[in-house]
Formats: C-alpha cells, sequence, structure tokens
C-alpha cells in the first residue's frame, strides 16, 4: 500500500499503450547494449524497471539474445497470481518492433535445454525425480514431492531454491501456477513411494489437468436462494467478532471447480470493539456491492462472506479463474487508496479449507 500512495503522489499511473510509446523510443538504445554485451544493467534494466513500475508494480523481466538479430524480453510475475493478468495485458499490447519478441510468462523448456546450477549443485533431468501423494478425501489435488540426490539437511535452502527455477524453466512459469497444488522438495530418506523420472512430470500434469478440466467443464453454482449464518464472538482483547457466511455454499460438493479463493482486506478505523462505525460500514457495503456487480456467480466467482474484526473487515470468494478478480480488485484499491488500506490475495484452495474454522460442515 505504502508503494501505491507513493506512486499516485509521485507519477501518475501509465496505460500499456504509453509503455510501448516509450519503448519503442528507447529500443535502438536497448537493442545495441544487449546484443554488445554492454553494461545493461544500467543502460536497460535501471531504465526499465522505474518504467514497468509506473504500469504496476511486480512486473518483472529477463531478457537475452533469441538469436543473433532478436532479443527476446520475457516478462514475468515471479509466481504472482495477482500479477499474471498485467503481465499479460502488456504483452498482448505490445506492437511488432523488429528485432523484439515480447513473451508473457516463463515459457515451458524441452528438458533437454533445461541446466540450472546454483553454487556447487546442478539441477537438470539427471538428477531430479517426483512421486504424487493420493488423499481419497481431496481426489483432485495435485501434491508433488520433489527428489533432488544430493538434498541434505545442511543443503535445503539451496537445493529446494534451485528445484523450483528448475521447474519453473521445465513446466512454464503459467502451468506451474496453475497445476500443482501443493509441492515439497525432499531428500532419499523421507521416500515414500517409487520414484518418477523429472521428464515424465509435463505428462502426468496435462493428464491430470485434463481429467479436471473434463470433470468441472461448465459447472457454475447460482447464490440467490442460498442461506447465509451469522457468526459472533468476543475477543480476548474485548473487542469483537462477526462473520456472515454463505453456509449452503460451503456444503457444496462440488468445490473444487473454483479452486482460487481470493480473500480482500480492508482496514479501517474502528468506532468500538474493533467494528466500523455508520459511515464506515456504508462504504464498506459500497466497496462490496461494487465487487458483488463485476464478480458474478454465474460467471464463476462466489461470494463466500465476510469476516469483521479489529477494524479489519475481510471478504471471502471462491473464482474459477484469478485473471478478472485480479483485475477488477487492483482498480477497486486505486479507486479506494486515499481511504481505506485495501490489499487483497488469490491463492489455489481446491477444497476451501481456509474456511474450515468456521467449523461449517
Amino acid at each position: 500500500m505504502d508503494f501505491l500512495k507513493k506512486l499516485m503522489q509521485e507519477a501518475a499511473p501509465i496505460t500499456y499503450a504509453d509503455f510501448w510509446v516509450w519503448f519503442k523510443k528507447e529500443e535502438r538504445t536497448f537493442f545495441k547494449v544487449i546484443k554488445e554485451k554492454g553494461d545493461i544493467e544500467k543502460v536497460f534494466f535501471e531504465v526499465l524497471s522505474p518504467k514497468l513500475a509506473q504500469i504496476k508494480e511486480g512486473i518483472f523481466y529477463l531478457t537475452g539474445m533469441a538469436d543473433e538479430e532478436t532479443v527476446e524480453l520475457i516478462f514475468t510475475p515471479d509466481g504472482v497470481v495477482e500479477n499474471v493478468i498485467f503481465v499479460e495485458e502488456l504483452v498482448a499490447a505490445a506492437p511488432a518492433i523488429k528485432g523484439w519478441k515480447f513473451t508473457a510468462l516463463k515459457p515451458a523448456l524441452a528438458i533437454e535445454n533445461v541446466g540450472i546450477q546454483m553454487q556447487a549443485y546442478e539441477f537438470n533431468g539427471d538428477n531430479l525425480f517426483f512421486y504424487a501423494l493420493e488423499d481419497s478425501n481431496y481426489p483432485d489435488e495435485i501434491d508433488l514431492r520433489v527428489i533432488h540426490n544430493d538434498f541434505k539437511q545442511e543443503n535445503e535452502q539451496i537445493i529446494t531454491n534451485g528445484t523450483f527455477i528448475f521447474l519453473d524453466n521445465f513446466l512454464g512459469e503459467l502451468n506451474l501456477i496453475t497445476t500443482v497444488d501443493e509441492l515439497m522438495v525432499i531428500g532419499k530418506e523421507a521416500i515414500e513411494k517409487e520414484l518418477v523420472p523429472i521428464s515424465k512430470l509435463k505428462a502426468y500434469l496435462n493428464w491430470r489437468q485434463k481429467e479436471f478440466l473434463e470433470k468441472y467443464e461448465g459447472v457454475r453454482y447460482q447464490t440467490a436462494e442460498d442461506n447465509h449464518s451469522g457468526l459472533t464472538a468476543d475477543l480476548k482483547d474485548g473487542s469483537q467478532l462477526i462473520a456472515v457466511l454463505n453456509t449452503d455454499l460451503l456444503k457444496w460438493e462440488n468445490k473444487a471447480s473454483h479452486p482460487w479463493i481470493m480473500v480482500i482486506d480492508i482496514k479501517f478505523e474502528g468506532a468500538e470493539k474493533g467494528m466500523p462505525s455508520k459511515e464506515t460500514q456504508t462504504d464498506l457495503d459500497k466497496i462490496e456491492e461494487l465487487l458483488l456487480t463485476q464478480l458474478k456467480d454465474g460467471d464463476g466467482y462466489l461470494n463466500i462472506g465476510r469476516q469483521t474484526s479489529g477494524n479489519l473487515r475481510e471478504i471471502y470468494f471462491a473464482c474459477k479463474d484469478f485473471r478478472k478478480p485480479s483485475k477488477v480488485v487492483y482498480e477497486t484499491q486505486l479507486s479506494y487508496m486515499e481511504r481505506y488500506e485495501l490489499d487483497f490475495e488469490i491463492y489455489k484452495d481446491k477444497y476451501w479449507r481456509t474456511f474450515d474454522r468456521y467449523g461449517i460442515l
């Protein structure tokens, strides 16, 4: 939030079109320094980064020569789900510029073209293996264990980081974000199942994703007639907690069809016991109504409910996809940033275990 306020004060956010107009004016300088392997940090990176920040915080990039006459510039959210849509839109708006190739998200590479080295360790198709855990209570989850031959307790952080970088390049950034629910890097002593060469991971994930899409394609839910329950609690610090939840929705059998949970946090000044004043409550209701008019259940965006406690309103959605919610809430964030500190997070939770704490089932 501090970044957003500073951004608004120092420079108005620019559009994708504004960015590309600027880029076209500078691209020959950028092309030359990259091709000639000059001072890329100073001439390119230090100039490009602040310009991208004027579009949206969290847009990163990689660059290099795709061939002797073409620079490839890859824009990446660096694994942050909420920023995927902005990277994709930025590249979609890119003009054709001779000598340049623009790519949204790190692409998947053939196994033979992926070789990562971190410190003294290598990460490749020869020393990485995997297997999948299965749980009958959560049949649609993809829970992976990845094994590196050199994994030890003392090098756990290095091996884990290197493995994730390898998977990012091998699977492709978007594929890793969207298909894998849980992933842990372990050593040989923790192996529970037969190992599979990492080269077969793409095929495994493609098979699981195809099954998932076929199972839930077209599944939608209408909330208009649902029952809601109110929960209240007096907390130890003297404040109150009030939650309103769609209890019918939380009992739905097809939760996994809407696997992305979005939690929107709105901080406010409390009137008493951490609750909003009447004026603030009116504002909070307006924000929620604004979200509901754009994120409709029939389109795959289900409002699960809200919780208020400790000068914080949390609003919960389960979503079919993460792109539109990211855009809608970010625009709402900008609209209200002068009055409220509004943040949000989107993450994969196919069985909505986020809400188990309410004990609805």
